[in-house]
């Protein structure tokens, strides 16, 4: 089956079309992004501009006719928390139903949380052990922590690079009191839910995802021992003053780092930092797969296959009429 996920982000239209089936994993076939730049055009009382709006369903549209040509079955559209959360997020839905003539959803913030961590979890299998998760989004971020497919605990706060730009470093490069006033503000936000993380156990492993983390490891991070990505809080806290001594110009010619999202990168490297020393991550490792993939999967196993169902009637059928493990242990075989 061949299916389309339209990712409508902070910073841009991301679609992505894959060739998948149920017990198999999405193979990518196409993919195409057109920048919205939504996170640079919240007005202070929360609205998105009309300009912004327009902008915003020609860059749907152009997606939509990319679905169309990869004759994709079916095409998932979702919206993050840029138009989630927007004062006028009615008007921009209105907008792209008449202007591209296709209706938006929008996921809650624990729903991006358990769907990317349900992802990872894929991704890295039931080996993995309990597991933490990083998201750092535009407009917010989302952490989970679990050891199964569903995560224990879900968390979405106000904490996105985007966000926290518009907000708390106006100027570019900020000055030393608006750092500081950033960093305060990110362990105060924090501050309810981390014991609540530390309540569910130290996680066998800590990973991230999302375009921030990605960008910062490409010039903060390493290889391990496996060839896997990782990101050291350590070294990343070697780059903040480096990053805040910078122009969004000088930031855009670091390896990975387009321009349109250089502006709000030191916001992403202080919420990734100042998150990771206050639930004690020394090291996270950078996860391909994250809220696309997760949304796939889940498309494609909401139900137990036929065979899967024929399998549980089977097992349920070897154990008729022994209603215990005592009685089992008492069941004789024959001869």
């Amino acid at each position: 089956m061949r299916l389309g996920v339209l990712d409508i982000g902070s910073n841009s239209a991301n679609l992505r079309v894959v060739d998948a089936y149920p017990g198999s994993p999405p193979l990518p076939v196409y993919r195409h992004k057109t920048p919205t730049r939504l996170a640079e055009a919240l007005r202070p009382d929360g609205t998105i501009e009309s300009e912004v709006i327009a902008r915003l369903v020609a860059a749907v549209r152009t997606a939509l006719d990319g679905a169309r040509a990869q004759q994709v079955a079916e095409l998932i559209p979702f919206a993050t928390s840029a138009i989630r959360d927007a004062a006028n997020r009615d008007e921009v839905l209105r907008a792209l139903h008449s202007g591209a003539g296709i209706g938006i959803g929008y996921l809650s913030g624990e729903d991006e949380a358990r769907l990317t961590y349900f992802a990872a979890h894929r991704w890295y299998g039931w080996s993995a052990g309990p597991l933490l998760l990083l998201d750092i989004g535009g407009g917010s971020l989302e952490i989970a922590q679990g050891r199964d497919e569903d995560p224990g605990l879900a968390i979405s706060l106000p904490l996105g690079a985007g966000r926290l730009t518009r907000t708390h470093l106006p100027d570019q490069p900020p000055d030393r009191k608006q750092l500081k006033a950033l960093r305060a503000h990110i362990r105060e936000v924090l501050a309810p839910d981390v014991e609540r993380l530390h309540w569910e156990g130290r996680p066998a492993r800590s990973v991230a995802t999302s375009k921030m983390f990605k960008q910062l490891a490409r010039f903060a991070g390493a290889d391990d021992a496996d060839g896997r990505r990782v990101l050291n809080r350590a070294e990343l806290r070697t780059w903040i003053p480096r990053l805040a001594a910078m122009t969004p110009a000088q930031r855009a010619e670091l390896p990975g780092v387009p321009a349109s999202r250089a502006r709000q990168l030191l916001a992403g490297a202080i919420i990734a930092a100042t998150t990771m020393h206050e639930l004690g991550v020394e090291q996270v490792e950078i996860c391909p797969w994250a809220l696309r993939e997760g949304i796939l999967l889940r498309r494609l196993a909401p139900l137990p296959s036929p065979d899967a169902l024929r399998q549980v009637q089977l097992i349920r059928s070897i154990g008729a009429g022994v209603t215990s493990l005592d009685e089992q242990r008492q069941v004789r075989r024959p001869g």
